[in-house]
Parts: structure tokens; C-alpha cells; sequence
């Protein structure tokens, strides 16, 4: 999932290598802090929160099929 939500977000910015991705697991729990450029936060964060609302809703259809909750965060 990590590695899936990476992919998206680098086609998104325009500096892919500042995306950082980190995961915290809990015991039913997935949780991403997405790091960036500053200059891109408002890219993946997108138009009235809905490209980062689409990134939520794939990350929660991955881990609701391995039987966990995901949630993303975007740190600035």
C-alpha cells in the first residue's frame, strides 16, 4: 500500500523525490504521514480536499480488503 500511494503522489508533484511516505502500524490500524515539497502540498491536497479524498478513499478500499482501516495525513 506504502509503495502504492508513492506511486500516485510522485505523479502528482512537480518534485517527486521530496515525497516521503511514513507508516505507523497499529493493531487494526494503517496510518500514512505523507510528507513534500511545500511548493506541492496544495497539489496533493487539490481542489476542496478532493484529489487527497481520493487518495483516502483507495487507501481504505486496500486495507478494508486485508481487513484494517487506513488513514492518511498530510504534513506540511
Amino acid at each position: 500500500m506504502r509503495d502504492a500511494l508513492l506511486s500516485m503522489v510522485r505523479m502528482i508533484v512537480d518534485h517527486p523525490d521530496d515525497v516521503r511516505v511514513t507508516t505507523l502500524q497499529g493493531a487494526q490500524t494503517l496510518i500514512f504521514e505523507l510528507r513534500c515539497n511545500n511548493g506541492d502540498v496544495g497539489k496533493v491536497i487539490g481542489k476542496d480536499g478532493k484529489t487527497v479524498g481520493a487518495l483516502r478513499t483507495l487507501l481504505g478500499v486496500m486495507a478494508a480488503r486485508q481487513g484494517r482501516k487506513a488513514v492518511l495525513e498530510v504534513v506540511e
